[in-house]
């Protein structure tokens, strides 16, 4: 059976000359209908069937601003050849690849004649073409146009691809990024208002196009019977795009092709010494380094996590001083009684508690902008990739993973662009191992406690030890429940830039909305859904009769008579402890402390008590409530410090933890399970409560085996050390 196989490429690839080769005096030429470009068809005869071939005009892309454009898109799309085989110069690959990413965009059935190897190979241009071939999902041939060589195998391929018996074949996606991805998802929602422009065409690359502005596909769009719909998130999202990268969206779309290019030719070409390398080249000679990608990757982070927390420090003592009088003025201004408590222990406390951290989340959120926007963030991912490979992955796995340390929800949704179920059930299970932004407060609040003048060196490890933990698990799931090879694909690696201020404080607030809504949400209701428990019951069974003691000493306190002037220092300091006694038995007989006290066993071998095992509990919701929590609880008889200062002073002094133990408690909210919404969002990925049972308890389990080998560890080394 003849198929229609259509010749694309770039002007001067050679394409012309396999042309000859394959039709020899079996051709025809005239001029495409209502333009004077001139048009090639011939004849192929291949073992017995006789083939038809076009040779459509060279051109460097698909976008229709010239004619010799609009012809060879138009009949790749109309006419919907069998084949389309796109000749492509291998001396001069990342120029000719540009066309080859558009001809992958449209969806149809290609395979890549790479010509002229033998001039590539003279230029000192080694090239893994199988490779090459799988990231690209598409059969690549060498072929030598001037010599006839490899046009033999080309047609073989040719039929292979055309009848679907191809191994290598396969759809992918060019990534063009969160911002422009979430873009072509709303445009393509949008077309689905005329079924016959969807299917005239493949949605994606259609939504790719108008947010291009391609003049061909704005025409159609507005021809459509949904044109108003349909040109309106058009409008939309190219203002968005250019509001947020100070861009044209075309230079956006331009910039992440090349960058598709430059990633499938890092992990396939090499060139010889004296090729000539751009800036870019120059600096990933460095960071892209086998042996000195690794550390700049961990300077970059440390340097990251180090500046989050010291420059953070300022802003927070200025939260600090506002919490601290709030509290004290709300004191002043409601009498006492269950409405004060609310307010100062329960909202003030517990919100003021996580409103102090939001410098750190700020800066944490702008340093990950500013590697995102620069295009170092690809190279982290790229370096990562053989590290990903050990767990069967790849380091676009890698991509979604580093999003986790901004918010685990819509990292976990990234891997929606992993393309096999087996990439993404993997992935979503060590997610929530990277540490997210709600974590960071515990992580401030105890290393400030604790690892005072250190917090910077601890926090890194705590990322660290994510990253470690994460790389452990991939491990045993690849070798037990996920056994075989990863998909192939392609790493982008856009150029360096230089981000706008605009475009990093765009990213930082978009992402920082996101804490500020839980925080005035979530945080909320749970600071005074906790409070409640805290104070009720009411009626208490005290140890002791605590009012009649407390009023005794005020009595002596008030009258000068009875109190020599050395002893007022030690009432006062008994009456403190009274009042102190009292709140905390109050507590532990409240419904949270009976809370406390059931989880209590499970979770006192790791040296926590009942106070960590309830916040551990209402951490659940959102990781930011454990410190609102430890706000509420901790924060109980304590008149004099409502902000977070009183709150690590509480901490230090009423917990029961030590720095070993400290430690161990922040690595048990790194690891266990995740927050509400995280657990729901892997429901909703995975489709499956199975595995969404599987991710929360083997985190629950790992947590606590982490948290005790750290508590022994401490127990055996504190004596030694000391």
């Amino acid at each position: 059976m003849g198929l229609t196989i259509a010749l694309a490429g770039n002007p001067n690839a050679g394409k012309t000359t396999l042309f000859n080769h394959l039709t020899g005096a079996r051709q025809k030429v005239g001029n495409w209908p209502g333009v004077t470009v001139e048009k090639k068809e011939g004849e192929c005869r291949h073992k017995g069937d006789v083939h038809r071939i076009v040779d459509l005009p060279g051109t460097y892309s698909l976008t229709a601003y010239s004619v010799e454009e609009i012809v060879a898109r138009n009949f790749i799309l109309e006419e919907k050849p069998d084949v389309v085989v796109d000749v492509i110069d291998a001396s001069n690959l990342e120029r000719n690849l540009y066309l080859a990413t558009q001809l992958i965009e449209l969806n149809i059935k290609l395979v890549f004649a790479m010509n002229m190897v033998d001039v590539a190979r003279s230029r000192g241009i080694i090239v893994d073409y199988d490779h090459l071939s799988r990231l690209l999902g598409v059969p690549i041939v060498q072929t030598i146009g001037t010599k006839g060589a490899g046009l033999e195998e080309l047609m073989d391929k040719v039929v292979e691809v055309a009848e679907d018996r191809d191994t290598v074949s396969r759809h992918i996606h060019v990534n063009y990024g969160s911002e422009v991805e979430e873009e072509i998802r709303l445009i393509r929602y949008a077309i689905e208002a005329d079924q016959k422009l969807r299917r005239a065409y493949y949605p994606r690359w259609t939504a790719v196009k108008l947010i291009e502005n391609d003049p061909e596909i704005v025409r159609k769009a507005e021809a459509s019977p949904a044109s108003s719909i349909i040109m309106e998130q058009v409008r939309k999202s190219r203002e968005h795009l250019r509001e947020v990268f100070d861009e044209d969206p075309e230079t956006l779309i331009a910039e992440a092709r090349y960058g598709f290019i430059s990633g499938a030719l890092k992990e396939t070409m090499s060139l010889s010494p004296a090729a000539k390398k751009t800036m870019s080249d120059k600096i990933d000679h460095f960071v892209t380094n086998r042996l000195l990608g690794y550390p700049v990757f961990l300077l970059f982070m440390y340097l990251l996590f180090q500046g989050t927390f010291t420059l953070g420090a300022y802003p927070m003592e200025w939260i600090e001083t506002l919490v601290d009088f709030m509290g004290k003025a709300v004191s002043a201004v409601v009498p006492p009684g269950l409405l004060q408590d609310l307010l100062v222990n329960g909202i003030i406390s517990g919100v003021g508690g996580v409103v102090v951290f939001l410098p750190n989340i700020l800066l944490l959120f702008l340093g990950i902008s500013l590697l995102e926007d620069t295009g170092y963030m690809a190279r982290a991912a790229f370096i990562m990739d053989r590290v990903m490979h050990t767990l069967g992955l790849h380091g676009k796995s890698f991509i979604p993973l580093i999003m986790g340390f901004g918010c685990n929800v819509p990292a976990i949704m990234a891997a929606r662009t992993l393309e096999t179920r087996r990439d993404r059930l993997l992935t979503i299970l060590i997610n929530p191992l990277m540490s997210c932004s709600a974590r960071l407060p515990v992580y401030v609040l105890l290393a400030g406690a604790f690892f005072q003048g250190q917090e910077g060196n601890i926090i890194f490890v705590l990322y660290l030890l994510g990253i470690v933990l994460a790389i452990i698990m991939g491990q045993l799931f690849k070798r037990t429940l996920f056994k075989g090879e990863a998909a192939p694909f392609v790493m982008e690696l856009p150029p360096y830039r230089l981000p706008t201020l605009k475009s990093l404080f765009i990213h930082m607030w978009d992402r920082t909305k996101i804490y500020l809504k839980k925080m005035g949400g979530v945080v909320l209701v749970f600071s005074i859904i906790i409070w409640f428990l805290g104070a009720f019951p009411t009626q208490v069974p005290y140890s002791r009769d605590y009012d009649a003691q407390i009023k005794k000493l005020e009595a002596r306190l008030e009258s000068n008579i009875f109190v020599a002037p050395g002893d007022k220092e030690r009432l006062r300091a008994d009456l403190a402890l009274l009042k102190q006694g009292k709140a905390e038995e109050k507590l532990e007989h409240s419904y949270i402390g009976r809370l406390g006290k059931f989880l209590e066993p499970v979770l006192r071998p790791l040296g926590f008590d009942w106070r960590l095992a309830i916040s551990l509990a209402t951490g659940f919701v959102a990781k930011e409530v454990v410190v609102s929590t430890l706000g509420v609880l901790y924060q109980a008889g304590d008149e004099s410090d409502e902000g977070s200062a009183g709150l690590r002073k509480a901490i230090r002094e009423k917990s029961g933890l030590t720095p070993v133990t400290a430690f161990g408690f922040m690595c048990f909210v790194l690891i266990y399970v995740p927050c509400m919404v995280t657990v729901v969002t892997i429901w909703r990925e995975t489709g499956s409560a199975a595995w969404t049972a599987f991710s929360v308890g083997y985190l629950i389990v790992l947590a606590w085996m982490v948290a005790f080998v750290i508590k022994k560890a401490g127990d055996l080394l504190m004596p030694l050390v000391s």
